[in-house]
């Protein structure tokens, strides 16, 4: 069993930065890739980007390329979302996942588990 837990969210001017943290415990999650998602009022949940199990590979949504970076410290258990640039449609519950494989692959999944999220506010 996997916990994942999400920090860093909050609410933020437009243009604005913020760094959302995603701990795993339970077991090491060196060996998976890692993924973050959103969700926004009234709309489904979309992916945002995801890393490879070693960092060496990474995918992002077209609408958050260039101004959001995922990372992962593996001691640390620890995978971020650098988010720069904020614009008020960025507004959303941000989750991240664990799939079930280390390679990028499918970035719509699967992933065996999920946290609860933490919610980031751009204002304009």
């Amino acid at each position: 069993q996997v916990q994942l837990v999400e920090s860093g969210g909050g609410l933020v001017q437009a243009g604005g930065s913020l760094r959302l943290s995603c701990v795993a415990s339970g077991r090491t999650f060196r060996s998976n890739a890692m993924g973050w998602f959103r969700q926004a009022p009234g709309k489904e949940r979309e992916f945002v980007a995801i890393i490879s199990w070693n960092g060496g590979s990474t995918n992002y949504a077209d609408n958050v390329k260039g101004r959001f970076t995922i990372s992962r410290d593996n001691a640390k258990n620890t995978v971020y979302l650098q988010m720069n640039s904020l614009k008020p449609e960025d507004t959303a519950l941000y989750y991240c996942a664990l799939k079930r494989v280390g390679w990028v692959g499918d970035p719509q999944g699967p992933y065996d588990y999920w946290g609860q999220g933490t919610q980031v506010t751009v204002s304009s």
